[in-house]
């Protein structure tokens, strides 16, 4: 039984997290990140959900902060819907890097031993 009055829907679950796929049309993965404490040690542990959402537009792409609402079932999976994109990725593009790359940008004991060593001050 619901609590909602005629003509008036009940407030459904909302919840933030993270895109961390992108599966076909019109689907997205969600993992949404907790802390819970352990029953016994209280130490707290870092916990997570991955939902499947419902993204009607195809606006959220991998990285974005989305805000889901809980919906009727969609598909086999789908319980979710994309309401608004919270915070987009930082990055835009991925860029590959070569060990060539990274060889000349970090120093190395081979490197600092063959450098000149620097000139006294007077």
């Amino acid at each position: 039984m619901s609590t909602a009055t005629p003509g008036q829907r009940a407030q459904r679950k909302k919840l933030i997290g993270l895109v961390t796929s992108r599966m076909g049309d019109k689907s997205i993965k969600v993992t949404i990140p907790y802390k819970t404490p352990h029953p016994r040690y209280h130490k707290v542990i870092s916990r997570k959900i991955v939902v499947h959402v419902h993204d009607e537009k195809n606006d959220a792409k991998l990285g974005d902060t989305v805000e889901l609402m809980e919906t009727r079932p969609i598909s086999r999976l789908k319980r979710w819907r994309v309401v608004s994109i919270v915070e987009r990725a930082k990055t835009t593009t991925a860029v590959a890097i070569s060990e060539a790359d990274v060889a000349a940008s970090v120093p190395t004991k081979t490197t600092v031993a063959h450098a000149p060593a620097p000139a006294p001050q007077a």
